[in-house]
């Protein structure tokens, strides 16, 4: 007997939704920034974290309730996306003064 999945259509079309918003989002950020770039993360129970990179150093992030959506947004919204964040991705990022004093404050227990 062969396993067969029951596919809702409803849980489809909503991921399909929240795929499209996602890319919407990553778009606008891309177009703010000069072109981006992105890598998919897993978070555990909460989904997947895709994080952005733009051309002129500034970042983002946004969280999707599955990796599968997250994927899916990031195909639709056409940007490069990157399998680890390190190397030459991470050199890409620029950070300004409030990231530094939270990173400081995080280490003498701010």
């Amino acid at each position: 007997m062969a396993d067969t999945q029951q596919v809702d259509p409803k849980a489809e079309a909503k991921a399909e939704r929240k795929a499209a918003k996602l890319a919407r989002q990553i778009s606008a950020f891309s177009k703010a920034h000069g072109g981006a770039e992105g890598q998919v993360a897993h978070i555990g129970e909460r989904g997947a974290r895709i994080v952005l990179v733009g051309e002129d150093g500034g970042w983002g992030d946004l969280v999707a309730p599955t990796y599968a959506i997250a994927e899916q947004a990031v195909e639709k919204s056409g940007i490069t996306v990157h399998e680890s964040f390190d190397g030459e991705f991470a050199a890409k990022v620029r950070t300004g003064p409030y990231e530094w004093k939270r990173m400081a404050g995080i280490q003498v227990g701010g």
